[in-house]
């Protein structure tokens, strides 16, 4: 598989499209102004604590505060106070944690009244960005993770990613982890550690180290009217996808900043020096994402309605509780298959897309998918197992259900940062409103076009438009007209018709008949 990671910069944000055969699969966006990132560390004050709910809120200095539950504060709660504690008053100076005697865990039933109070200095990780109208869900785990291994103060216990499935590997990466890992810290071996060597794990937890040392430095100068204050940041959003998605399918990361374009080489440099060669900066006058044709993908793959190969097409639609999916065949016939083949074919392109749109949105929550009914058990397990192969690349959390009689699947996302979400409908040239953009009507036409060649044979079609749509079709060299010839190996008549609104389109043959 082909990977190409497309880093667009301008002077307030940044935006990062991850391509896999060309086909948009990811989209992140990293604003200057966003200072409250998943994995950001700060140094908080406590606000209310609410033993209703065994919770308190947490000022990190959101306009919104921060939640945490009893069941985030992590076993070594008491360890982490009396470790910062003794920072802070510049009584512990060694911060590799060698030498401190750590406490007893909490009680994992507790109350949290009798461990946190109003008024009081905590160390917080960011596990769940803002959202709407509420402020970040927070954690007192504090783990720091680097490309191959996530380091967690505190801890001595050593466990492995469920992702690696070899048993042999498993030990080996343990028993090499137990043999370099600091005591006072335990680790988490990622998936992508699968088959490297010590040195490799051994530079990636001293990077780890590193950052856990700065930022202890950084507590010690702190005064206590600084608070809140971050005291350490997640690498940035390039750094970050990278540590998290790079691998040896990597063929192409381009970005238009020069600064990031170093930034880029540097950390490729240390993580996997034989791919530098990769990064380009790019400096064509053509717009970076009009180039890499993501424009277009996002025109058509950001509205209500998603269509998919064959005239198949999604309606997603976002309520206050969860997402709703419908799956449509269109208006089609597939003379070479039943209808149940016709279903399950429809079925099996939309788990495909669904699987690409939760990643590509970064939708959370509930999700309730319907799928053309299915009347045969065998189909809805090919279905279930096809969704799932499909998901296995999200690596957010997830869990899906098997379909239900009624031809529903529910799956749930985690939801850690707002959802994605891009309007698609421009103005309307020709009267009041707004309409779909012009690439997702064309996008409808060929569709239909399809259709009309592939499964009912005509031999003759005109195609009557707006008069703007047939000016576009015969735009350039090669126009899409001539493209279409080239792909049926028939010459499709444009004909514009100044009665029809925009979005409306008709095919007919010679005689004026409409074809459907």
């Amino acid at each position: 598989m082909k990977t190409e990671l497309i880093i667009r910069s301008n002077s307030s944000d940044i935006d990062f499209a991850l391509l896999k055969d060309g086909r948009l699969t990811a989209l992140n966006n990293e604003s200057n102004g966003n200072n409250f990132s998943v994995g950001d560390i700060f140094l908080a004050k406590i606000g209310k604590v609410l033993s209703g709910l065994n919770a308190s809120f947490v000022n990190v200095g959101y306009p919104k505060d921060g939640f945490l539950h009893y069941h985030d504060l992590g076993a070594q709660l008491t360890s982490l106070n009396k470790f910062i504690k003794g920072v802070s008053t510049g009584k512990i100076k060694d911060y590799t944690l060698k030498n401190f005697k750590l406490e007893n865990d909490i009680d994992k039933n507790g109350s949290i009244v009798n461990v946190l109070k109003t008024g009081q200095s905590s160390l917080v990780q960011i596990v769940k960005e803002p959202i709407s109208t509420k402020g970040p869900r927070m954690s007192s785990e504090i783990s720091i993770a680097g490309r191959y291994l996530v380091l967690v103060p505190f801890s001595n216990r050593v466990s492995v990613s469920q992702k690696i499935m070899d048993t042999d590997e498993k030990e080996r990466l343990k028993r090499l982890i137990k043999s370099i890992k600091p005591k006072g810290f335990g680790v988490i071996i990622r998936t992508v550690a699968e088959g490297k060597k010590v040195a490799e794990l051994d530079k990636d937890l001293q990077n780890s180290l590193e950052r856990w040392v700065v930022m202890c430095k950084k507590i010690k100068d702190l005064k206590t009217q600084q608070t809140p204050i971050k005291v350490l940041s997640e690498l940035n959003r390039a750094s970050s996808i990278l540590r998290d998605l790079f691998n040896d399918s990597f063929t192409s990361i381009v970005t238009n900043d020069e600064i990031l374009f170093l930034e880029i080489k540097e950390y490729l440099q240390e993580i996997a020096p034989e791919k530098e060669s990769i990064v380009k900066l790019y400096k064509s006058k053509v717009p970076m994402f009009e180039k890499f044709g993501i424009e277009r993908q996002l025109k058509t793959s950001f509205g209500r309605t998603v269509s998919m190969s064959k005239g198949a097409y999604l309606v997603i639609e976002h309520t206050e509780a969860l997402h709703v999916i419908d799956v449509n065949s269109g208006n089609r016939s597939n003379k070479a298959s039943s209808q149940a083949d016709t279903a399950l074919e429809v079925n099996l392109i939309a788990a495909t897309e669904i699987a690409r749109q939760l990643q590509l949105r970064d939708m959370g929550g509930i999700i309730v998918v319907d799928f053309i009914d299915m009347h045969t058990a065998e189909h809805r397990q090919k279905l279930y197992d096809h969704l799932k192969a499909e998901m296995a690349f999200d690596r957010t959390k997830h869990k899906i259900l098997p379909p239900s009689k009624f031809g529903l699947v529910q799956i749930t996302r985690q939801r850690v940062r707002p959802e994605l979400v891009i309007k698609t409908r421009e103005p309307n040239p020709s009267g009041e409103g707004e309409v779909e953009a012009p690439i997702v009507i064309i996008d409808k036409i060929e569709a239909e076009l399809d259709k009309l060649i592939i499964l009912k044979e005509h031999k003759k079609i005109i195609l009557n438009t707006h008069p703007f749509i047939a000016a576009y079709l015969k735009k350039g060299i090669p126009s899409i007209q001539q493209k279409w010839f080239a792909k049926y190996k028939k010459w499709i008549k444009i004909l514009p018709r100044d009665a029809y609104q925009y979005l409306r389109f008709d095919f007919t043959d010679n005689s004026g008949k409409l074809l459907k």
